[in-house]
């Protein structure tokens, strides 16, 4: 039997790798660069933290690009977790509502530390900019509200 946490993990799993390739997508299809942002915000907090990420050039970047790839995945085993514990609601409400909330839960995961950070300022963020996050997070609780479910159901 699948405890919260574990059920959690592959909602977040799942979930992730429906806001990756929405993401990736969007970025075929609009002819758009990946945001460098979750590398900077490793920067910022390894600097305020007194962390140093070592190397020089392109070896230094790749490293951040590791780490922000790293921490994206981390935010959304997180927001598994969360949906997990929120399993009764969940599994209450109807899936487009529960995506909704889910996905919303997934983007205040990233934005609002992204916010505190001083990296973006989601009060300036054009209608293109919010439909460019809001998709592939509304993706994500899809994904994790589906797995979720289905791993509800095997449990009985």
């Amino acid at each position: 039997m699948l405890g919260f946490a574990l059920r959690g993990l592959a909602a977040g799993a799942a979930g992730t790798t429906a806001l990756n390739a929405a993401t990736y997508a969007d970025m075929a299809i609009r002819g758009r660069s990946a945001s460098s942002m979750p590398e900077t915000a490793v920067e910022k907090l390894a600097g305020q933290t007194g962390y140093s990420i070592p190397g020089e050039g392109e070896e230094r970047q790749n490293r951040l690009s590791g780490l922000g790839a790293l921490s994206g995945i981390a935010t959304g085993a997180t927001a598994g977790v969360a949906a997990s514990m929120l399993g009764p609601v969940v599994r209450r409400l109807p899936l487009p509502v529960a995506a909704v909330l889910v996905g919303g839960l997934a983007m205040a995961g990233s934005d609002v530390p992204m916010t505190q950070l001083g990296l973006t300022d989601p009060k300036s963020w054009t209608s293109a900019d919010w439909l460019s996050d809001a998709l592939p997070h509304l993706a994500f609780g899809a994904a994790a509200v589906w797995t979720l479910r289905a791993l509800g159901r095997s449990r009985a």
